[in-house]
């Protein structure tokens, strides 16, 4: 018996009654393998083992639902001629970190399977340097009260920060973390603010150097917004506030700046440091403006 089409349900909290229907039209399956595309690359640094790629704003990292090609991955694919590790899958290969759509700076990434052991050991061991420069919406203070009552949140001395609290998900947004009390990843980032900017109604905007000591999702973002100074343009973890430059600013203002580890198979040292993109160095220098 044939049945008529009805309209599609795009409530899942539609109330369905006893003699209904429901028809599943399953679509074809895309295959789970990144394919090489020809992107542009900053490439830092190459040899036989490893690659440290620039990314760009707006570049996802690897394939995934909502963005299956014009990933990193399938421009790594290409320059690689697809000689990449394995460990990460066949969407991830040499995937050892990944860092956000809209966030740009340094990522390394592993094209033999020893090399992506050895580094993705160093990650567990904190042994690589990360460090991001992020503006945030106001500038931390010390006099800060709000700051001095949070668990887990402590200076040390006046520029240095020392946030540490577990991340979880959100229990009201799946697609959102937060700083959780039980049941999160533990998180420590270490905050150094470089610069405050001040107007006549008083600051507004700080350039802080951030180190992660563990590498959670949105670690920075999350840790920043929890202590009240969420990232100028992140409208997750924030909210769109302020005058311009920074109340038009498209994207959260974070930088993964310098990238250190030890070369997983000749074990000599490795120090990479690149400055922020054109848009994050026309913001900080239009705050520096009296």
């Amino acid at each position: 018996m044939a049945l008529a089409a009805g309209p599609s349900v795009v409530d899942p909290r539609m109330p369905v009654s006893p003699g209904t229907v429901l028809v599943v039209s399953l679509p074809q399956p895309i295959p789970d393998i990144a394919q090489p595309e020809e992107i542009p690359l900053d490439v830092i640094f190459e040899d036989s083992e490893l690659i440290v790629v620039n990314k760009p704003v707006g570049l996802v990292v690897h394939p995934a639902p909502g963005a299956r090609t014009g990933t990193l991955v399938n421009a790594l694919l290409h320059h690689c001629h697809g000689r990449l590790s394995g460990i990460g899958g066949t969407l991830r290969p040499g995937i050892v970190h990944r860092i956000d759509k809209d966030t740009s700076g340094l990522l390394v990434v592993a094209k033999t399977d020893r090399a992506h052991q050895v580094l993705a050991t160093q990650f567990a061991e904190h042994s690589i340097d990360r460090r991001y420069l992020a503006v945030t919406h106001g500038a931390p203070d010390p006099a800060d009260p709000r700051i001095r009552g949070l668990a887990g949140v402590r200076w040390i001395g006046e520029k240095d920060l020392k946030i540490e609290g577990d991340i979880g998900r959100h229990p009201g947004d799946r697609k959102r973390m937060t700083v959780v009390r039980r049941g999160g990843k533990r998180a420590v980032t270490y905050v150094r603010i470089s610069e405050r900017f001040v107007s006549a109604q008083g600051p507004i905007a700080a350039l802080a150097e951030c180190e992660l000591e563990t590498g959670r999702t949105h670690q920075i973002r999350v840790h920043l917004s929890f202590i009240g100074y969420p990232l100028v343009g992140d409208n997750v973890y924030g909210r769109s506030r302020g005058s311009r430059p920074i109340s038009s600013f498209p994207r959260q203002a974070l930088h993964a700046a310098h990238l250190g580890f030890d070369h997983p198979i000749k074990g000599t040292r490795l120090i990479f440091d690149v400055p922020p993109p054109e848009d994050m160095q026309a913001l900080i220098t239009s705050l520096r403006k009296p």
